[in-house]
């Protein structure tokens, strides 16, 4: 039996799954790291050692040898802007990652970790969907400014993986039929997917609606007076938009599970801001309907917040008029890795280049 060997780096862990060529889910793991062995490297792809070895000997223990593998498919790191799809991670992907060209993270090691070990076992290293995709189309590029354009930073790999899961279910067909996909976690990724491809998206870290952590889109008096109010420089700024807002700023957590807690307890403000974060998801959602001029099959809501029946419940009730809503709570991502993998290996898809599919040098 032949098997395909995932991973999805943390930053002080490595999620590993295995799965057989047929579909069967084998083993997975998370892999944790010596949190403070980590902090001894100057950039994270200098980690790539300690992880790789930790794998290794963890497929070692589940009796899995190189000769097994007939594929491994990594997490895709930040490289630059490149359609969606399956890729073979090749000598080009993994200079771009040793440079950090968009900047570092722990999915940076994906595609090296995915490599190293594809090349010891002699079988290819693959990526899909990483989150460095951008489909949008040329209009959803626009801002008021010319020579500044919106960006696509987005939960490709979870968004892709759960519709093409409800196609599964509900018999729809992921390349002919539009869907809106309501990303949800720490922060949103909400978008139109029109026949396979993410043709709009708010950048979690840029805009949409305000998050457990991240601020949405702001008033644009706002931003200059925070900008301008001394307190804070570039990087504090954005570390308060990115990490301290949303849920976060109004009621001190960005656990959704203790925000209902507090709204159970009788807390009116919490109950407010919990409405109000779903009412900004239902207007993205309504403007994603737009962008696909009504034609939706399905509205599908996913990430950890689909697991709230309370949220999903408050969505539903603004925006079920423009199609079924579907909830597929959490994310589907090592499954959808595996997926990608099995398709090229299956001959549904001829895998990707990256330097032949690259749009621009930056987001």
């Amino acid at each position: 039996m032949k098997y395909v060997l995932v991973i999805n780096p943390g930053s002080t862990s490595t999620k590993i799954a295995i799965y057989s060529t047929e579909s069967v889910e084998i083993h997975t793991e998370v892999v944790d790291h010596n949190a403070e062995e980590l902090k001894k490297f100057d950039h994270i792809i200098d980690q790539a050692k300690i992880r790789r070895e930790a794998i290794v000997r963890s497929l070692r223990e589940k009796g899995i040898n190189k000769e097994d593998l007939a594929a491994v498919v990594g997490r895709g790191g930040l490289l630059k802007p490149i359609r969606g799809g399956t890729y073979l991670v090749d000598r080009e992907m993994i200079s771009d990652l040793e440079m950090a060209v968009q900047g570092e993270h722990a999915s940076n090691l994906g595609p090296i970790l995915a490599k190293e070990i594809a090349d010891e076992a002699g079988v290819n290293a693959y990526i899909v969907d990483p989150v460095s995709c951008d489909e949008m189309d040329d209009l959803a590029r626009f801002t008021g400014i010319r020579g500044e354009e919106r960006g696509s930073l987005a939960h490709y790999l979870n968004i892709k993986g759960v519709t093409r899961r409800v196609c599964r279910l509900k018999g729809y067909c992921f390349y002919e039929d539009n869907f809106i996909v309501a990303h949800l976690g720490g922060g949103f990724s909400i978008g139109p997917l029109r026949k396979g491809k993410l043709v709009d998206v708010n950048n979690a870290n840029h805009g949409g609606p305000f998050s457990p952590e991240r601020v949405g889109t702001l008033p644009l008096g706002i931003v200059v007076k925070y900008a301008f109010s001394g307190e804070f420089d570039m990087k504090g700024l954005l570390r308060k938009f990115q990490r301290g807002s949303g849920l976060a700023s109004h009621l001190g957590t960005s656990d959704a599970r203790e925000v209902e807690r507090m709204i159970h307890d009788g807390d009116e403000y919490a109950a407010k801001v919990y409405q109000a974060m779903a009412y900004q998801i239902a207007k993205e959602i309504g403007a994603s309907a737009a962008v696909l001029k009504g034609d939706v099959k399905a509205i599908i809501l996913t990430g950890g917040l689909a697991y709230s029946s309370m949220m999903t419940g408050m969505i539903k009730e603004y925006v079920e008029f423009i199609a079924p809503v579907e909830v597929i709570p959490g994310e589907l991502e090592m499954k959808s890795l595996y997926e990608g993998a099995r398709r090229v290996l299956n001959h549904e898809e001829e895998p990707l280049r990256y330097g032949e599919e690259i749009l621009s040098e930056k987001f």
